[in-house]
């Protein structure tokens, strides 16, 4: 792929070292997926932004050299230290602070945050009914969650329905993707976001070409590679979905068993 297509396309996410992202990239290229969610976000400087399982902390140095936010880089699998490394060495470290915490558990007070952001991670956590109202709590009322994540373009409703080419992998790999349907769905009967985005990225073909020409001379097998790859209907793709946070309590909000008063 031209990079001057992906310039015209990823005009912030292409000023990167290509071979950094890609180093520090866990999947996809997590620059490109990001810029796509924020094309339709309104982030100004000062506001406080949670890059909710950042992985290794890039798409944290990318909201705050681009945007000028402030941004707390959570991650649960990747060490808080390892991350700050990578934000000194980027000069953020005025401006990004990473954490390591589940995001299930998260140390911060309610209403904290401008805007949740989170790439290419949400199907990890966020796939049960009672994600969101947990999330939302620190979320001020008209404040944004915003996701991207891979999708399917029609929910499986059984395995029946699954495509032959994931037939292979689906139990290890897909069973928890799911549709933009399905996502919308889940958010919108909490009545705790109102959705300004429900769709399919734009950039997705982009997005599905380059993860694959990416993968090709890797030496260890990428499962989501090679189903891209095989993908002839393009039964995957990639989506973002955006909520504004509304003035509702959410009625569960905790995933402990007992809560402090």
């Amino acid at each position: 792929m031209q990079q001057r297509h992906l310039r015209h396309v990823f005009p912030k996410a292409s000023q990167y070292d290509p071979e950094w992202v890609r180093k520090h990239s866990m999947g996809e290229n997590v620059l490109f997926n990001l810029e796509s969610l924020t094309k339709s976000l309104d982030l100004k400087p000062g506001m406080r932004v949670l890059d909710l399982g950042c992985g290794k902390a890039i798409s944290s140095i990318f909201l705050a050299k681009e945007f000028g936010v402030t941004v707390w880089a959570v991650d649960e699998a990747i060490s808080a230290s390892d991350n700050y490394e990578r934000i000194l060495e980027e000069g953020c470290e005025d401006m990004v602070i990473p954490i390591e915490a589940d995001a299930r558990s998260l140390p911060f007070a309610e209403e904290y945050f401008d805007a949740v952001i989170v790439v290419d991670s949400y199907t990890y956590f966020g796939t049960d009914e009672k994600y969101l109202p947990y999330i939302a709590r620190f979320i001020k009322p008209d404040g944004h969650i915003a996701i991207v994540d891979v999708c399917f373009t029609k929910e499986i409703e059984s395995l029946d329905e699954v495509p032959k080419f994931l037939r292979r992998d689906y139990k290890n790999y897909w069973y928890f993707i799911h549709s933009i349907a399905w996502w919308r769905k889940l958010w919108e009967k909490t009545g705790l976001v109102q959705i300004e985005a429900a769709e399919e990225l734009s950039e997705a073909g982009v997005v599905r070409e380059h993860y694959i020409k990416d993968f090709e001379n890797d030496k260890k097998p990428d499962a989501f590679a090679k189903a891209l790859k095989h993908d002839d209907q393009q039964f995957i793709s990639f989506f973002k979905l955006i909520g504004r946070r509304t003035r509702k309590t959410a009625y569960l909000q905790s995933y402990k068993s007992t809560s402090k008063k």
